[in-house]
């Protein structure tokens, strides 16, 4: 199986790609990370997260795609939906969104499977990042949900001293941690 694993930040991603690059997955052939978060805001943010997202792939030696940064598609993507809470409409919308690119960018560049990391961290719902990706399989591409190690993750991030965020990421989810916000950065 060739598979794409669909990554929001390196903490969140190091022990699924440990675990890919040791051969741990069963039947995976050949991965490619790929980093795909116009959720991210603001861009400066963004920098960062796939900054440390590349700089954990070459260490790794492991391939990686860095797909485009869209900040306005993504809004138009959760419009109307900006007062939902976390784990709410809002973020299965988010999910919606980035599989659907996902699952377009792997079956255009011969990959049959997806997985992802994007509910690993304590802000999401795996169940619901499961049921996003679900929903956007597309022909010839299937999504693969798999239990990835949680002790082997943190271990990971701790010892690597990663750049570690306190909120998940979108201008709707940094709502608790203003102090992050940049004087005259709007938030909704």
């Amino acid at each position: 199986m060739k598979l794409v694993l669909v990554s929001c930040c390196a903490p969140c991603s190091a022990g699924a790609i440990k675990q890919l690059a040791d051969g741990c997955i069963p039947d995976v052939d050949d991965f490619v990370v790929m980093f795909f978060n116009p959720n991210i805001f603001p861009e400066s943010e963004y920098q960062k997260r796939m900054r440390e997202q590349i700089r954990y792939c070459e260490k790794m030696g492991v391939k990686h795609v860095e797909l485009e940064y869209n900040h306005d598609a993504w809004r138009a993507a959760v419009r109307g939906m900006e007062a939902a809470p976390e784990r709410g409409a809002r973020c299965t919308a988010c999910f919606e969104f980035r599989f659907a690119r996902a699952f377009a960018w792997a079956r255009e560049n011969g990959y049959d499977a997806v997985a992802s990391v994007l509910g690993v961290s304590r802000h999401k719902d795996q169940g619901q990042v499961d049921r996003a990706a679900a929903s956007k399989c597309t022909d010839g591409v299937r999504y693969v949900p798999v239990k990835w190690d949680e002790r082997l993750r943190v271990e990971i991030w701790r010892a690597a001293d990663f750049y570690r965020q306190n909120y998940c990421g979108c201008e709707f989810s940094i709502r608790k941690v203003t102090a992050l916000i940049p004087d005259g950065i709007q938030t909704a």
